[in-house]
């Protein structure tokens, strides 16, 4: 019993760190550099602050995949963030994976 309860602190113990670092959600088309650097795991304070460069430069980000373009941003972090990385106030993340196909009208309903 003692060895299985002794495990069980093991593995929360080595679990805890990757919590501690663990991303959470901010609105990178409306938080300032701090925020950013404090929300997303692996964006330390330049990298912030070249989000809030390049988004101040070239207008709103409109998919996490933007971020490539700001220097020293990779796919990695890209991907360990894009839950987190949020574009409108309601939480809407990634709008790659919100966006759905238009319908389209068949021939003979134009014509008509």
């Amino acid at each position: 019993m003692f060895h299985k309860l002794a495990a069980i602190a093991l593995m929360l113990g080595l679990a805890a760190p990757g919590l501690l670092f663990a991303a959470t959600p901010v609105n990178i088309n409306k938080a300032d550099a701090k925020a950013i650097a404090k929300s997303l795991d692996g964006i330390g304070a330049t990298r912030a602050e070249a989000i809030v460069a390049w988004r101040e430069a070239h207008g709103p980000f409109k998919k996490a995949d933007d971020l490539k373009h700001v220097k020293g941003i990779g796919k990695a972090t890209i991907e360990r963030n894009r839950g987190a990385i949020l574009f409108a106030d309601d939480g809407t993340a990634d709008s790659d994976t919100a966006t759905a196909p238009k319908p389209r009208r068949s021939k003979a309903a134009a014509s008509e």
